[in-house]
């Protein structure tokens, strides 16, 4: 459903309790009885799973999967599947400044690109009472993936003329891409950019955070909202991502909390950071109960604080686990 996101963005902050908005979708894969493989092929699938989530818990808003293997396969990268867990790029695509060059830019719906702008369409259908947010990756994500996430971090350095050649490429596709997202009725994407949480101030401005602006210019208005997602350890990095500009990040725990919201822009909408895996995943309800009221505690007096996961919420995670963190969530609020 369309809906002003800058307007839905202010009125949700300034609402007294907020609805958590955690990065939610793979473990819907189970409660639809399908396996992860079969999901993240299956357009239909990762709608129906979405509805499940919403219709199971009472999020903010409605994300879809985080698989960062979708761009890259669709560039042509070798990835891996399983069962029940995520897919993986499982080798390297671009070694030389010549395959840089040579790298043809795919069409939104080679691979399985097609299959999620079916399912974000589906989904948008299907659920109307909060925003749909689609997901993609970051551009300098896209391009680690490409060449290898080691390998890149030398070749900023060594070639930053075949790195600006990928990200110039990698950025033409994403902005196709979540146009074909916006397209779908989606009301905006969740953009995952970790792999920009290993470089130095100099290096993000130099390699992310121009082709992100580049990106989000091309696409965010104010029915569609570009949330930048990054789960590194980006304390150091806090004022250039501030720099952004973006109406929404979604913080990851691999710093405190509170670091983001006393660094990021105070109308912002800043969402995180329970740890997905250790906590949710891992942790048992009265431990996920414990982390959830602490970070309550500790943030809730920022206005623009919203209670999620620091990352996409594991698969395999049990069911109990999730209605444990939305339990603590309502438990805290109902005291106050």
């Amino acid at each position: 459903m369309k809906r002003n996101m800058k307007q839905w963005t202010q009125e949700y902050l300034a609402a007294p309790v907020k609805k958590p908005m955690p990065i939610l979708s793979f473990p819907g894969a189970f409660i639809i009885g399908h396996t992860v493989d079969e999901l993240v092929r299956d357009g239909h699938l990762q709608a129906e799973c979405m509805k499940a989530i919403a219709d199971r818990f009472d999020t903010g808003a409605a994300f879809s999967l985080m698989d960062l293997s979708v761009e890259a396969e669709a560039f042509g990268s070798q990835v891996s599947y399983s069962k029940d867990e995520v897919p993986n790029v499982s080798a390297t695509l671009i070694e030389k400044e010549e395959e840089a060059q040579n790298l043809r830019i795919p069409k939104v719906g080679e691979g399985r690109t097609g299959a999620c702008v079916d399912g974000i369409r589906e989904a948008c259908k299907l659920i109307t009472d909060r925003p749909v947010l689609a997901g993609i990756i970051g551009p300098f994500s896209l391009v680690g993936r490409l060449t290898d996430m080691t390998e890149i971090m030398y070749l900023c350095f060594d070639e930053p003329e075949m790195v600006a050649c990928l990200l110039e490429k990698a950025t033409e596709f994403l902005i196709a891409y979540a146009g074909a997202f916006k397209a779908a009725g989606a009301n905006g994407v969740c953009m995952a950019e970790p792999a920009a949480g290993l470089l130095s101030p100099q290096l993000m401005e130099k390699f992310s955070t121009p082709y992100v602006n580049k990106i989000r210019d091309a696409v965010e208005d104010e029915n569609f909202l570009v949330m930048y997602h990054n789960c590194g350890n980006i304390k150091p990095l806090l004022g250039h991502v501030k720099e952004l500009g973006a109406y929404a990040y979604s913080i990851g725990n691999s710093i405190l909390m509170e670091d983001a919201l006393k660094a990021l822009p105070k109308d912002a909408m800043i969402i995180g950071n329970i740890d997905p895996a250790g906590v949710i995943r891992n942790g048992t309800p009265e431990m996920i109960r414990k982390e959830t009221i602490s970070l309550l505690e500790r943030c809730s007096s920022y206005q623009n604080f919203v209670l999620a996961s620091g990352c996409d919420i594991p698969p395999m995670t049990p069911i109990e686990n999730i209605e444990a963190f939305f339990a603590a969530a309502e438990e805290f609020y109902l005291n106050q």
